[in-house]
């Protein structure tokens, strides 16, 4: 996922299916505190310790009520549950947007196993796993009070993946995956039936739901956690205006509409039926986003007190990162957990001269990964990556280092010589782009920067916004070939825990889209793409990661990811948060777990 992004699925029903969410590219921080007049000090009033929150809960307690309060520097790609691809929002949209199937509350590998959600038990798939049955649970209802139906969750995958005016920021599996839905054309194609001729979702009757799948997919239960599932009652969809005001399956509601850059805040759902929900403990009475806040101010905030959780769950920025790190007295309100997000530079095979491959290789060799290593935080910010699997993922290979280096300084006689291969022997210019709100995505731009200027490459640093950069800026192939941006600095985490999970969306050429597009680098390889449609026919997970394991190393034999660091952040709990602890499905803390000690 885009740090906002996702991964793969293992088995039917009876199985444990286990994954990571990367959901959505990278985004902004997120931490939480709760408000109120403690210090933020040294974890007096909670007995924990350094990164503890990794590997279990960090106090524990059911108390209801108060405000939690959240901040982030950018703003929603949309609070809307059907058109969001950032890791963050598909862990906060839970509190409003109930989805089929979703992960478990736990710690560690545990929190990647799936379980029901809306569905009344595990999907069941036929032999061949082209085909899912998936019944819900009856009696589920809106905040209105009308029931939920299985059309509704129908409508909503529609809205999300078909038709010219589908929502742009969501990834398409159903889309690629449903059979018999290739002439459909979207439920605002028409101003009848706005399901007619969507024939790869059955509704037998209103509580069950059956996917007819085109090819098998052994890892279809991962597709059923997202957001997408989330259903929409069709007389309230207003396509990409629905997101001021969605109307709440979960325990909370919109309080007031959305105000994009400002606020969003929740108040509890009183239709909502804990009974029937196993995974929200919806503790807090309250929830207050505030967007667009500085990160230097969101984590002031934070560590004072006056904050609960940085929205983005990337951890605090540089500045309060090396304070927390050294300071005693908070070292236990402190985590420093290793992510499945991979941070890296897109190296795109269009935008000439990088659409020659010796070009590329250049780039690859004049990397400083030190520098890369310094700009995530050294140490405290991540590992130094040579490949693209996080090390968590069945396939990965921590072996693969096809452009090695003296200290990790870069090979600047073999960059040269690759320049002299591809026709550029005094180098060449051409742009990064970065987040301009998230400073290690400065700090990475400029580091690539400072190395490729080396050889005679000469780069230019062009900043967007987050909330726009992954859809119509880096997500755009048609602006990044109009702005040049050969190369373009991005995070991934999976859509859930498999090959497939993590890198489909980065590196099949089927992938590649108009906006929102993911494989940035378009990156369109034969073997890569037979590879990817043969992987989920696979029943053997074994053979699988194999298969992944060659994924990986030809898209870094063809350079066109550039890896810099698996990523480890800083984050900080208030002591009134309550119930914390970093969820490996999200790549941060677990939201709906969360509670306050604060009134």
């Amino acid at each position: 996922m885009n740090t906002h992004h996702h991964g793969t699925p293992r088995a039917p029903r009876g199985r444990r299916y286990t994954a990571p969410a990367a959901v959505g590219t990278v985004l902004a921080l997120m931490l939480t505190a709760c408000g109120g007049g403690g210090g933020g000090g040294g974890g007096g009033e909670v007995d924990a310790e350094f990164n503890q929150a990794e590997t279990e809960m960090v106090n524990p307690s059911d108390q209801t009520g108060g405000t939690l309060r959240y901040a982030i520097s950018s703003d929603f790609d949309s609070p809307d549950p059907g058109n969001t691809y950032y890791a963050f929002s598909w862990n906060f949209t839970r509190y409003y947007a109930r989805t089929l199937l979703t992960y478990t509350e736990a710690p560690g590998e545990e929190g990647t196993e799936l379980q029901p959600d809306l569905a009344e038990e595990m999907p069941e798939a036929n032999e061949d796993s082209t085909e899912w049955t998936v019944r819900i649970k009856p009696g589920l209802l809106y905040e209105d009070g009308t029931e939920i139906t299985a059309q509704d969750i129908k409508y909503a995958i529609a809205r999300s993946n078909f038709g010219d005016q589908a929502l742009p920021n969501g990834p398409k599996y159903f889309q690629q995956l449903l059979a018999d839905s290739e002439d459909y054309e979207g439920p605002y194609a028409t101003d009848g039936d706005p399901l007619e001729g969507f024939d790869g979702i059955e509704t037998p009757d209103d509580h069950t739901l059956v996917f007819h799948l085109n090819e098998s997919f052994s890892e279809f239960p991962y597709v059923l956690i997202q957001p997408q599932t989330a259903p929409v009652p069709p007389d309230a969809d207003r396509g990409e205006q629905y997101q001021s005001q969605v109307v709440s399956s979960g325990p909370y509601k919109f309080d007031g509409e959305y105000r994009p850059g400002v606020s969003l805040n929740l108040v509890r759902n009183d239709q909502w039926d804990a009974a029937t929900d196993p995974t929200r403990r919806a503790l807090p009475d309250r929830i207050e986003v505030q967007l667009g806040v500085d990160q230097n101010e969101i984590d002031q905030r934070l560590v004072n007190g006056e904050l609960d959780v940085d929205l983005a769950g990337v951890g605090v920025g540089p500045a309060m990162r090396g304070t927390l790190i050294t300071d005693e007295a908070r070292r236990a309100s402190v985590d420093n957990p290793q992510t499945n997000t991979l941070r890296y530079v897109n190296i795109n095979t269009v935008v000439e001269p990088l659409n020659d491959l010796a070009c590329r290789e250049a780039v690859m060799f004049a990397a400083d990964r030190d520098a890369l290593h310094r700009a995530w935080g050294g140490d405290t910010g991540g590992d130094i990556a040579t490949q693209i699997m996080p090390s968590a993922l069945p396939g990965a290979d921590p072996s693969i280092d096809l452009y090695p280096s003296e200290d990790d300084k870069g090979d600047l006689d073999m960059a040269r010589q690759k320049l002299e291969e591809c026709g550029q022997p005094d180098g060449f210019s051409t742009s990064i782009g970065a987040r301009a709100d998230r400073p290690s995505d400065v700090s990475t731009a400029e580091a690539v920067q400072q190395a490729l200027a080396r050889v005679g490459i000469e780069v230019e640093i062009k900043q967007y916004p987050s909330d726009t950069y992954t859809n119509t800026q880096a997500g755009s192939p048609d602006f990044v070939h109009e702005n040049d941006l050969g190369l373009t600095v991005y995070g991934w985490a999976p859509d859930w825990a498999s090959g497939y999970g993590f890198m489909s969306k980065i590196l099949d050429g089927d992938a590649i889209q108009d906006a929102g597009n993911s494989n940035i680098s378009e990156f369109d390889d034969d073997q890569v793409n037979d590879w990817f449609d043969e992987v989920v026919t696979i029943e053997d997970p074994d053979e699988r990661a194999s298969i992944y394991t060659q994924i990986d190393e030809r898209s870094m034999e063809q350079a066109v990811i550039l890896p810099a660091v698996f990523e480890r952040t800083v984050m900080y709990r208030p002591p009134n948060l309550t119930n914390v602890y970093y969820h490996a499905g999200y790549s941060m803390y677990d939201y709906m777990s969360l509670g306050t000690t604060d009134s």
